[in-house]
């Protein structure tokens, strides 16, 4: 028995896995592009058989396929969509430009699952790919997949850290501590001041990415090879939109311009921006853990985060802020996938983008990345840490920079002179207040309370 059959495009034949579901033009592409070893991505697989069912539903609205061919068309596209056959696309991420080879990938599996004993007469481009061109399937597909991805994954992982940082932020509200800037002694806050204004930047990246997902919905499904429509319905848009929504339950629209969703990826370059703010985001998140967490000894040592495994193979009871680190890790490559849409958002020239896979692949893994970073912040750092009251404490009684809160009683030079003198000799500022000016000490109390001073106001 032979491990190979052949099969046959425009080109002439070719030698293909006799079990593969895919045709010549996959094998072209796995043959051509041996670069990474990196198949495109589960979701993106799922959204092309989205699309390849939503397009059989709407040329069956249009009588443009019969009843039988659709249909086979639409369930074997669902079988897709449902990614039981991702080991079916072998095509790698780097490939041609316009990510035609994943579009005739698609195409020649969904004909093969639809028509396996070839009585329907299902053609991969006659009928699965009716009315519809590699260059607006595959910008479809990358909408597609980043607004469900987007929707399904990562806005909710947000929506969870957000209510946990907020249920933190209530339960520590009275928590004062040594507040910084410059990474020096700074007037008091709250742990809870702190969450909150975590809660307030990852609110911020929600609003920002639903904004961003009213222009991604819009879909150039329809412009077929330039953007005019050739060779499809002029309803064909508009229905295969319609016929998504469906499937997805995610307001998808027909784009009313859709030379500009072929020709550029402003649309994925803008929520590849979104998803680098809310990386810079967490960057700054992770990054305040890992300095409250430092020590235990010799670091602020304010709060405790979870011990979830050893630090050191070599130093024996070591424990690292792993969760910290990990998110911070994430938040790297997401600023570097920003980097390579970037340039690929540029490589749009005419009619046509030409950097179309690595858009998807860098987009849905940042995507990815961060969706399940989110919840690992949220679950195993923030909803876990404990607070170090008595070293907060300490700090803040040590702080000499509370003489702030004296500058309208005895101004500012008298205050500096107060806090150097406080510095110098290692004293609470309390103590040398007492000395340098005429306030009592139930005075001095009531004036340089760090929790009343997490308050504002006079």
């Amino acid at each position: 028995m032979t491990n190979h059959r052949i099969e046959r495009d425009s080109m002439g034949e070719l030698q293909v896995p006799a079990d593969a579901l895919w045709g010549a033009q996959t094998q072209r592409a796995v043959d051509n592009f041996p670069i990474s070893g990196q198949a495109m991505p589960a979701a993106f697989i799922r959204a092309l058989g989205l699309i390849k069912s939503a397009c059989a539903e709407a040329n069956l609205e249009l009588e443009m396929l019969d009843e039988a061919r659709a249909g086979a068309i639409m369930q074997a596209a669902a079988e897709v969509a449902a990614n039981r056959y991702d080991a079916q696309f072998p095509v790698d991420v780097y490939q041609t430009g316009s990510g035609t080879s994943s579009n005739m990938n698609a195409n020649e599996v969904i004909s093969r699952l639809a028509d396996p004993d070839g009585k329907l007469g299902i053609h991969p481009n006659d009928h699965v790919n009716m009315g519809q061109s590699s260059n607006d399937v595959i910008p479809t597909t990358i909408q597609v997949s980043a607004c469900l991805l987007t929707a399904e994954h990562l806005l909710p992982a947000l929506k969870h850290l957000h209510a946990v940082l907020l249920r933190r932020a209530e339960e520590l509200a009275d928590v004062a501590k040594t507040g910084r800037t410059h990474l020096m002694d700074a007037m008091p806050v709250t742990l809870g001041q702190e969450l909150e204004s975590w809660a307030a930047q990852v609110a911020s990246a929600q609003d920002r990415l639903l904004g961003t997902l009213e222009r991604l919905r819009r879909l150039p499904q329809g412009g077929t090879a330039v953007g005019t429509g050739i060779n499809a319905h002029p309803e064909f848009g508009e229905r295969v939109a319609a016929a998504l929504a469906r499937s997805t339950g995610f307001e998808f629209e027909s784009a009313d311009n859709k030379f500009e969703g072929i020709g550029s990826q402003d649309v994925a370059v803008e929520l590849s921006g979104q998803l680098k703010t809310l990386a810079v985001s967490l960057m700054k998140i992770g990054n305040d853990l890992r300095w409250m967490n430092s020590g235990p000894l010799a670091g602020l040592g304010e709060i405790e985060l979870q011990a979830l495994q050893p630090g050191s193979s070599i130093m024996p009871g070591k424990v690292n802020p792993v969760i910290p680190e990990a998110v911070c890790m994430v938040a790297a490559r997401v600023i570097g996938n920003d980097a390579t849409i970037t340039v690929a958002g540029q490589s749009g020239n005419f009619q046509l983008n030409v950097m179309l896979p690595v858009v998807a692949a860098s987009l849905l893994e940042s995507l990815h990345l961060l969706g399940n970073a989110v919840r690992l912040l949220a679950d195993r750092a923030i909803a876990t840490f404990k607070v170090k009251h008595e070293r907060l404490n300490e700090a803040l009684a040590r702080n000499p920079i509370l003489v702030t809160a004296l500058n309208p009683v005895i101004g500012y030079e008298k205050g500096a002179a107060a806090a150097k003198q406080a510095y110098a000799e290692g004293r609470p500022i309390i103590e040398v207040a007492l000395e340098v000016t005429d306030l009592s000490r139930e005075e001095l109390e009531r004036l340089l309370d760090p929790l009343k001073l997490t308050r504002g106001g006079l």
